[in-house]
């Protein structure tokens, strides 16, 4: 076998395009820069100075929430993807000679959004463009819900007592650098005879295309089935669907209600 060269790489990328054309499709048919002006509210209350290490490009990172909810990866499942994968490394904007940002990178982002109120406007956004290239809803939905574990916290006893009760525990106001290490949301779950801690991203699959319409992050704690009426997209044209028993005896109650 000869030595390949630079037409061989091509063509190799090319056909990689033409059997997975979905993430192709949304690069050319998604005017991304529009998302631009919600992303940078993520950094409003940011301080301007030029020192220190140049912030990534919000948009880069936005796309690779897109490729979490698209595919349902964790953080450091689409750090690895995007490592791996040329089709996705080329879908958020990146090449072979640059760096990746890491999962706790992609956390960071996720909470700047969170924090400034704009996520859910950004999904919103990037479901109507996905109506408008002709992407509807059909085929049903597939309800799943996958547990995201996070760090696990370091507190005395009385301290998760005041956390679990949906308080701040004595004193952790007056140190806000400890405080910013603190998770005050997280929770324990048992899961096949495993302890869990951390959140669980409850997801709506449109059967036809694959791609997640909506979700809902909350503690592990909560159970499936009151994520429900949130999870369920009125929009889809098929009234067919799939989830696991607990879910499904839910919807049964709201139908039958």
């Amino acid at each position: 076998m000869g030595q390949k060269g630079f037409w061989d790489e091509q063509e190799r990328v090319s056909k990689l395009k033409n059997k997975k054309p979905v993430l192709t499709c949304l690069s050319e048919s998604i005017p991304w820069e529009a998302f631009r002006p919600l992303l940078d509210k993520g950094y409003s209350q940011e301080r301007k100075s030029n020192a220190g290490r140049k912030r990534i490009d919000p948009l880069i990172l936005f796309k690779m929430l897109v490729l979490q909810q698209l595919f349902n990866l964790s953080d450091e499942e689409v750090e690895f993807q995007v490592n791996d994968r040329r089709s996705f490394e080329e879908f958020v904007g990146l090449g072979v000679m640059n760096d990746i940002p890491d999962a706790t990178t992609v956390a960071f982002f996720r909470e700047r959004l969170r924090k400034a109120n704009v996520i859910e406007e950004l999904f919103e956004m990037f479901e109507s463009y996905l109506r408008d290239q002709g992407l509807e809803a059909r085929g049903g939905q597939i309800i799943d819900a996958t547990l995201v574990p996070v760090p696990k916290q370091r507190n005395r006893r009385e301290e998760n007592k005041e956390i679990k009760a949906n308080r701040l525990p004595d004193g952790w106001n007056e140190s806000p650098k400890r405080l910013q290490q603190k998770d005050l949301d997280a929770r324990w779950v048992k899961k096949n005879d495993i302890n869990h801690y951390g959140y669980k991203n409850s997801i709506c699959i449109d059967a036809e295309h694959g791609f997640i319409r909506r979700f809902v992050v909350t503690p592990a704690n909560i159970h499936d089935s009151q994520m429900l009426p949130m999870l369920l997209d009125p929009d889809n044209q098929d009234d067919y669907i799939w989830a696991d028993s607990a879910i499904l005896t839910s919807v049964l109650k709201i139908y039958l209600a």
